[in-house]
Parts: C-alpha cells; structure tokens; sequence
C-alpha cells in the first residue's frame, strides 16, 4: 500500500462520523439529566447539547483520524511495509504531535497513551484473525485429521 490522499479523506470522514455520533448520543444523555423536569425541557436540553457538543467531538475526532492516517501512510510509504508497527508508531505520533502545545512532558505521556492505546487494538485484531482462522480449518488441515468414520465402522 502506498500515499494515497483518499485513504486519508476516508479515515477523516470516518473519525469525524464516529465521533460525531458516540459524542450525539453522550450529549444527548447529559443534556436530558442536566435540563430542568418536565419531559418538553428534557428534550429540548438533550437536543440543544447534541446541536452544541456533537459537531466539536466530531471535529476533534476527524483531526485525530487524519493526522493519524497522515502519519500511517507516510510510514508505510517510508518502510515499505504494512504491519502493526505503522499503527502502533501512528498513534503514538499522532498523539505527541496532538499534545505539542501542551509541552514536552504532556507529549510524552499523550504519545504513550497512542502508542498503548493502538497497541493494544492492534493486539486485539490479531488474536480475532487468529481465533477466527482456527475456526475454519485448511484444506492441509483437513488432511491431517484422523478419519472417524474407519473407527466407527470397524467398532460394529
């Protein structure tokens, strides 16, 4: 896989739906215990909060998803190479960048939390494909097993 600028317009869009809708449906909880009694209040603070909220957690997201995709592209680009490593040095990345107004410090820890953070999604990913796979047996597989049914048979 090489630079490619739509990958990168994908993943913004993505971080910015998630976010735009993980964070629609937090806004709208805390606005409707945070709103005065009365349902028609209720709902109107629920839907004020999401108007508010939502959009902003969507933007923080897609700049977040882009910078990383950025990065992730430019180190596969860079290596040659697509593994866990791009994702897990991505993250950590994006997360220093991200916290560069903060100071060295902050960015230290921000791009340990990426690069833990990413660590252990990629861990996760791994042991689904690895789970899932040893669900489905290869043809090689196949051939290896003993044939149950000779032992069936000959114990009548």
């Amino acid at each position: 896989m090489n630079f490619s600028p739509w990958r990168i317009v994908d993943d913004c869009g993505g971080a910015f739906t998630m976010g735009a809708i993980g964070g629609g449906i937090f806004q709208a909880v805390k606005g409707f215990r945070n709103s005065p009694s009365g349902m028609s209040h209720r709902m109107r603070g629920s839907l004020t909060a999401i108007k508010t909220r939502a959009p902003q957690l969507g933007g923080s997201f897609a700049v977040w998803g882009g910078l990383f995709s950025m990065i992730d592209c430019g180190l596969v680009k860079v290596r040659g190479k697509e593994d866990p490593w791009n994702s897990i040095t991505s993250g950590a990345m994006t997360g220093a960048v991200l916290a560069a107004r903060n100071g060295p410090v902050a960015m230290v820890g921000s791009a340990a939390m990426g690069g833990i953070l990413l660590a252990l999604i990629e861990g996760a990913g791994i042991l689904l494909t690895r789970f899932a796979s040893s669900q489905f047996p290869t043809g090689e597989s196949l051939l290896m097993q003993p044939n149950d049914q000779s032992s069936v048979i000959s114990g009548l």
